[in-house]
């Protein structure tokens, strides 16, 4: 069973993520970018759901660490965001996301990501 680290500090949001994908991956929940650093770097869990606005160390920093460690830098990262603006998707993307979803989020665009970066 593939793993996906859940990067998120809003409890809503994480048992939202966490109903739609607990029956077909092993889930792992940080709620700090610091933490979810740190996590990474030990479980080595397949995909990372990366939310944007986190504290201790937000998403952007957290990511841009991730992708320049050349022991995680493989680990896709689906950045998520409330931010909706013009250029938060294209930050997100120059910070080293894979991919980036807004919130809250499509479904059918979330599991087609899944789909895309860990296989049918």
């Amino acid at each position: 069973m593939k793993t996906i680290l859940i990067v998120e500090d809003v409890a809503v949001n994480v048992e939202l993520l966490v109903e739609l994908l607990e029956d077909d991956y092993a889930l792992i929940v940080a709620d700090n970018g610091a933490d979810g650093l740190a996590i990474a770097a030990r479980a080595r869990p397949d995909l990372i759901l990366m939310d944007m606005s986190l504290p201790v160390l937000d998403g952007y920093e957290a990511t841009q660490r991730l992708k320049a460690d050349p022991a995680l830098r493989h680990i896709p990262v689906i950045g998520l965001s409330a931010h909706a603006m013009r250029g938060d998707d294209r930050r997100a993307l120059e910070h080293g996301c894979d991919a980036y979803l807004t919130k809250p989020l499509d479904e059918r665009l979330l599991f087609d990501l899944l789909a895309r970066y860990l296989g049918a």
